[in-house]
């Protein structure tokens, strides 16, 4: 039984943290220069940070349906292997 595990290297996880940072300014800085009354810029940032927080938010929930399979997997994969090794176990 095999347990696979990723390890994102260090500059895997900056990109992403840069590519964030930078996709975020530039919506602040589009809302920011927007010709548009102070509410109107307020719903857009309101939509903004929705979007942004139901993104981790469906994400880490995707991520963790994914981890309880492998998990309920691993733990069908240890009873056929019990029951397989006491039915060539031979009986004293």
């Amino acid at each position: 039984m095999s347990q696979m595990s990723i390890k994102h290297s260090s500059n895997w996880v900056n990109f992403t943290i840069v590519s964030f940072v930078v996709a975020a300014a530039m919506m602040a800085g589009g809302i920011f220069f927007m010709d548009a009354g102070f509410a109107a810029k307020g719903f857009y940032a309101m939509a903004a940070i929705m979007l942004v927080h139901t993104s981790i938010t469906i994400t880490k929930t995707l991520r963790d349906n994914d981890e309880n399979k492998r998990f309920i997997n691993r733990i069908e994969d240890a009873k056929t292997e019990k029951l397989l090794m006491d039915i060539n176990r031979p009986e004293a």
